[in-house]
Formats: C-alpha cells, structure tokens, sequence
C-alpha cells in the first residue's frame, strides 16, 4: 500500500490530508441518515412544521404555530419541527403538551439555531441535505407559516421532489394567505405565464388561515387510504 493509500485508510495518519477528511467524512453522514432513520421509524404519522427562528412567544405567527401542532399532537400526529426557536419551538411547545411525540431535528449553525426545550425526540444533524431528507421521508404533509430563506428552502424542496416524481405527493399548507400571496401570485404571473411551470403544479399548495382547517385537510387527503405509504410510495421514499 502506497503512502496515499494508507493516509486515506488511516486519516490519523495524515490529519491535514484533504483526501482523508473528505472520505470519513462520509462515515459522519452515513451515520447522520442511519441514526435518524432509526429513532424516527416508530412515529408516523407524522407533520413536518417550518417558519422564521426570529420571532418571539408573543408574535401572532408563534401563538398560531403553537395552536396548529397542538391540534395535530392531539388528532394523532407527531409534530417534527427544525427543533430551534421562534416558530420551530412553537411547534415544539404545541406538540409537547398535546398527545403525540414533538420531534426537533436540529442543526448546528454558528448563529440563531439554539435547541428548544419542548422536545420528546431530539436528533441534531450537521449536515443541512441529511435534515431535509429526514423532513420529507417521515412527513404525512408540511405545514409552512410564514419565515424566510430557510423555510423557502425547505417549501421548494419539497415542490421540487412531488413535481418531479421523486417523492410521494402529500399536503403542502401555507398559512397566513396575507403572507403568501405576494408569491403566489407571482408564480402565476411569472412562472406559469412564462412557461416555467405547469398551472396544475399550483395545485400542489394550500392555502389555509385557521388552525382547525389544517388538521382537517390532512385528513381529507388520505381519507380513504390511510396515513402509511403505499408500496409505490414507499419505494418512492427508499430513493429519496
């Protein structure tokens, strides 16, 4: 074994080796995507929740996030959220008091990301694209209340994938119509006019202002077939 073989098997060896790092660091995001895999399993269902880190207990936006993952703990359903502050613990806070497990899947950032207290199930991941996927794989829908970049990122993850066949199809709720319609409305204008997009790809969103309406257009999607995968589904999410 040549010298750059043995540092890439070996990295201690060799600890400045760009090589080296690069390959067991896959080791860290194998085990990123096995541990969450497994202490995730047993809580379908389940409804992912995303908005701003940078509003406080007392914002409108915070209250109803909290009642909404309330509801759904209580109707049956783990609420997953990114595990931080401002909407992310009000949906932490709201599941955590109610009947079903609150789950934060946390990240490490060098600002704004601070874990909240309001958790039964806590992963912290490093990598951004392990997080998403965990996200997507043990969700039954998204509900998205108003926040910035990294709840665009996650809403356009999430139309990319079910657009594209590379995910199941299942609710995407907007809530807050005042918030959203800015957006809507350019997609219709800009991305539907020009081609960009597909008129019925709209049809992949919801907009819902009241709490109460979110639990039950999640059921009215599977009714009739239950919350679980479907075999096609299912293989759908294995190749996530």
């Amino acid at each position: 074994m040549n010298n750059k073989l043995r540092n890439a098997a070996n990295p201690q060896t060799d600890a400045a080796s760009p090589t080296a790092r690069e390959s067991w660091r896959m080791f860290g995001i194998m085990a990123e995507f096995v541990e969450a895999t497994e202490r995730l399993a047993p809580i379908r269902p389940a409804v992912s929740i995303f908005g701003s880190a940078r509003l406080g207990p007392d914002h409108p936006y915070y209250l109803q996030a909290e009642k909404v993952a309330r509801l759904l703990s209580d109707a049956g359903f783990s609420v997953i959220s990114g595990g931080g502050p401002g909407i992310m613990e009000a949906a932490s806070k709201g599941a955590f008091h109610g009947r079903s497990p609150s789950v934060g899947l946390n990240i490490q950032l060098p600002q704004e990301q601070q874990s909240n207290s309001y958790q039964n199930i806590s992963l912290s991941f490093r990598h951004f694209f392990a997080r998403k996927v965990m996200f997507v794989k043990f969700a039954a829908a998204y509900v998205v209340m108003p926040g910035g970049f990294g709840t665009l990122d996650e809403l356009m993850e999430a139309l990319t994938l079910i657009q594209t066949g590379k995910s199941r199809r299942f609710p995407l709720i907007l809530m807050d119509t005042a918030y959203w319609q800015g957006l809507l409305d350019w997609f219709r204008e800009r991305l539907v006019a020009d081609g960009m997009i597909a008129a019925e790809d709209l049809e992949l969103l919801q907009v819902i202002d009241e709490p109460e309406q979110v639990v039950d257009a999640i059921f009215k999607h599977y009714e009739g077939r239950g919350f679980e995968p479907l075999p096609q589904e299912h293989e759908l999410l294995l190749n996530l």
